[in-house]
């Protein structure tokens, strides 16, 4: 069934096989297919066949990505103040969307037959750069908001070194808050971002869409989630080097995950 569905959205025309238009009746959310736990290890077989096929712009998009969590560590650990870092992790927020969107041009190209240039990913980028600060201006709402919550968890349930209960309590409540934020940024970006570089929709409705995909799909999204959180880890457990290569094998893997998952022939493809 799965393959099926695959098919039917990498084909860029509308049901009755012409290209849809603006006038085109739209819903309002993406339909999106119910997926089977072996989803997320296809998404990342697909996304080391792109790795492979593109080593250079990979080579390159890594080298970006390393440099800049690279001087974000660096000023973090200068600065060692837990609202300056919540600050400088914004900043990411705003340039990390377009750095996706180019890697996502690859897969796109690949997909489409075509050979993958830098110069393609920086023309979608500049084309979706609207889209993509609307969604850095609603992730780094919620980075904010999320450091905001910590510190009143901090003042509302202080530690007393002399009574372990308290620190428990406070790991207990930290995590709950921390979970919310996370689950609520990743439902946004799972499939969001992949659909504005590859369709010429809202980002409003991309993101409505990758949340109903993500509460549709929760087990199979939370064991891609947990696939993410382990390969980041690794990447930072490897001096930041290992996020050169698994970022835009996972920024890969998601642009496969997004064709899967969301049927979005109702809108027209990007040229």
């Amino acid at each position: 069934m799965s393959e099926i569905w695959e098919n039917a959205v990498n084909d860029d025309t509308g049901a009755d096989g012409t290209e849809p238009s603006e006038d085109t009746p739209r819903p309002f959310v993406v339909p999106c297919a119910i997926l089977d736990a072996g989803a997320p290890l296809r998404w990342l077989r697909a996304g080391w066949r792109d790795l492979r096929a593109a080593p250079g712009l990979s080579m390159i998009f890594g080298v970006v990505i390393v440099l800049v969590s690279a001087g974000i560590s660096l000023l973090a650990w200068n600065l060692g103040r837990f609202a300056l870092l919540a600050t400088l992790l914004s900043g990411f927020v705003f340039v990390a969307p377009l750095i996706c969107v180019g890697l996502y041009c690859v897969s796109r190209a690949l997909a489409l037959g075509r050979t993958p240039t830098l110069g393609d990913s920086f023309v979608l980028a500049r084309r979706v750069v609207g889209q993509a600060g609307v969604f850095a201006l609603a992730q780094g709402v919620i980075v904010l908001l999320w450091s905001r919550a910590g510190m009143m968890v901090g003042a509302f349930f202080p530690i007393d070194e002399s009574n372990a209960h308290t620190l428990w309590e406070f790991l207990a409540i930290g995590s709950t808050v921390g979970s919310i934020f996370a689950a609520l940024t990743f439902a946004v970006a799972a499939f969001s971002l992949p659909m504005i570089a590859d369709r010429d929709v809202d980002m409003i409705t991309a993101a409505v869409s990758s949340v109903n995909a993500v509460l549709r799909n929760k087990m199979v999204l939370l064991l891609w989630a947990a696939i993410i959180v382990v390969l980041t880890a690794i990447g930072f457990a490897t001096a930041l080097l290992g996020l050169g290569i698994l970022m835009p094998w996972l920024a890969y893997a998601a642009w496969h995950g997004y064709r899967e998952t969301l049927d979005a022939s109702a809108w027209p493809a990007l040229d």
